[in-house]
């Protein structure tokens, strides 16, 4: 019987170090010692709740942390340098505080909070190996991230680090271009309209699967102000990304560049539900509105109406009655159904392919209980989009149900902006009618001018249609309109191709890494970077993302009639894809 085992585990140790700590201090102490803690506070705090870290400890100018992904951790780094290198674009280089990363797998002894073992020690000795504002991995974390971070790494070979008995194979990333989208340090401009988030309502039910009726009132009243054209408003996914956050409203207005929050709670027990809600203004932090709301479950959508109702009220107290009307949707769906259509939303915002599949199994629910719910159609057509596209092939039967969801929204005479989007660009990929989908896309943006869906569908719809500099346009309007947003891949993808058609190769490959470092499956975006690519004359960097795209879709094969790509099939088989 062994006695007196020390407590192991496997997992990835980050360190991270200032470059040129001693310089800084010795021309100014003061200051370089409160720019470090405003980095640690501003940038590495909230991104390490982010990406899911826990920091072991801090030394001096050193931070040593765990993660228990792998994908997480090099994903954080990288993002932590990006955010990093923005800044110190208008920092003179005497001021600068840059940081080098190390990144490494290994086996670590457990004593209390803190790491010990060869699995840090190699973590701190890759550090010293990276570039100012740049990441070093080793081997094991490479073989693990390559197919699912997109991201410029090259072999720096065998390496001996200190006090180790063998080499270690290293991998080293340098700045030089965004791949992954940064938080918005740096504060946006404020709309001059009014301008409001609305950040996902707390679910108080101790339940946390009761999570998703919780989003679904706070996406209803989204929806709700939406429809105000005077009024800018933050998109779904950018707003819920602050999920859990303990962060100050003021901060969260600054990063997402609105003079209003709101955010509230909902606590739904039987057939009652209580909403409490507050307005706030995000330059001072103070309250202008705040009220709770109980009613029966029969009374939702009245419920949520209202909420919008008073919220824009508060905002402009001279609205006319007509501008407050205008949040009034007179929806006469059968709860059961608006019940698994919430459900449904939630698996559709999920980059996951496979959760295209639970999606459409709870609008086939809901379409079961209401056949005619318009909401619901456009997510079936949306899904069906996707699993098509995006994996790479039109079989008919997905074609088929596509449209005939897509069909269905058209006849239904919906007014959802989003509804309406997700129809359009079925209707556009199935059956190349750019005019009737570019058309609904313009009756989604009249009913809704905030729908990040609308101009990010829009802008896919508008490079294929072969209108580029519209496309480039709808991606910048979707971007500014939900800055995180996990289905920004589509606005990223629309102007990547847009520049490919353009023969802008390089910001095509730009916009597609972008798009693949939100959805790392995102077939479009891989085969629009391959092409650029060898537009480029970069083959052996297009034959190495080809292999990628083969590792995650095996049987994927080169569709000869996709939009856009179809003029590239030539540099696509050169890159070794299957005709």
């Amino acid at each position: 019987m062994i006695t007196g085992r020390e407590e192991r585990k496997l997992t990835t140790i980050l360190a991270a170090d200032i470059v040129g700590f001693s310089k800084l201090m010795a021309a100014d102490e003061i200051g370089t010692l409160a720019l470090v803690k405003k980095y640690r506070k501003e940038i590495f705090d909230p991104k390490t709740i982010a990406y899911s870290g826990r920091v072991v400890k801090l030394m001096g100018d050193g931070i040593l942390m765990e993660f228990g992904s792998v994908v997480d951790a090099v994903a954080f780094a990288i993002d932590v340098q990006q955010t990093i290198a923005l800044i110190n674009e208008n920092v003179p280089q005497e001021q600068m505080i840059s940081y080098r990363i190390g990144v490494n797998i290994g086996d670590v002894i457990i004593d209390g909070e803190d790491l010990y073992g060869d699995g840090v020690n190699v973590a701190a000795r890759l550090e010293p190996l990276a570039s100012p504002g740049g990441v070093c991995i080793s081997e094991s974390v490479y073989q693990q991230v390559k197919f699912k971070i997109v991201c410029d790494f090259q072999s720096k070979g065998p390496q001996i680090l200190k006090n180790m008995t063998e080499p270690v194979e290293t991998w080293l990333w340098s700045p030089g271009e965004l791949l992954v989208h940064p938080a918005a340090s740096v504060a946006l401009v404020i709309p001059k309209k009014p301008s409001i988030a609305v950040l996902p309502f707390a679910n108080l039910h101790t339940d946390i699967n009761q999570d998703y009726f919780a989003d679904g009132i706070s996406e209803d009243i989204i929806t709700g102000l939406s429809r105000c054209g005077w009024l800018f408003v933050i998109a779904r996914n950018s707003s819920f990304s602050y999920r859990g956050t303990d962060k100050d409203v003021r901060q969260i207005g600054k990063e997402l560049g609105v003079r209003y929050i709101l955010e509230g709670s909902v606590r739904r027990s039987g057939n009652r539900v209580r909403v409490n809600c507050q307005l706030v203004e995000s330059d001072n932090g103070t309250s202008l509105w705040a009220e709770r709301f109980d009613r029966d479950m029969t009374e939702i959508f009245d419920l949520q109406d209202e909420i919008a109702q008073r919220v824009v009220a508060t905002l402009e107290p001279t609205l006319k009655k007509a501008e407050i009307e205008l949040l009034n949707r007179n929806r006469q769906t059968n709860f059961g159904a608006y019940d698994y259509y919430l459900r449904s939303l939630q698996k559709m915002y999920d980059p996951k392919p496979e959760s295209h599949s639970a999606a459409l199994g709870y609008v086939a629910k809901a379409l079961d209980i209401d056949p005619g719910y318009p909401e619901a159609h456009g997510v079936a057509a949306w899904c069906y989009f996707a699993k098509s596209l995006w994996e790479g092939s039109l079989p008919e039967p997905n074609r088929a149900a596509m449209l005939h969801h897509a069909r269905a929204v058209q006849v239904s005479g919906s007014d959802d902006a989003s509804t309406m989007a997700h129809a359009a660009i079925a209707i556009a990929l199935g059956e190349r009618d750019f005019e009737t989908a570019l058309s609904m896309i313009e009756r989604a943006i009249t009913s809704n001018p905030c729908s990040v869906h609308a101009y990010g569908h829009g802008s896919v719809i508008n490079t294929w249609a072969g209108n580029y500099d519209r496309s480039i346009d709808f991606s910048e309007k979707a971007l500014r309109l939900s800055p995180f947003d996990p289905m920004r891949v589509m606005p990223f993808a629309g102007q990547a191709g847009a520049w490919l058609m353009k023969g802008e190769y390089q910001q095509a490959v730009a916009y597609a890494k972008r798009a693949l470092q939100i959805y790392p499956s995102h077939t479009p975006s891989f085969l629009i970077l391959i092409a650029s690519l060898m537009r480029l004359g970069e083959v052996d960097q297009a034959r190495d993302m080809a292999q990628r795209l083969l590792a995650a879709f095996p049987s994927y094969h080169i569709v000869q009639k996709a939009p856009i790509l179809e003029h590239f099939v030539e540099e696509l088989q050169k890159a070794g894809l299957p005709n």
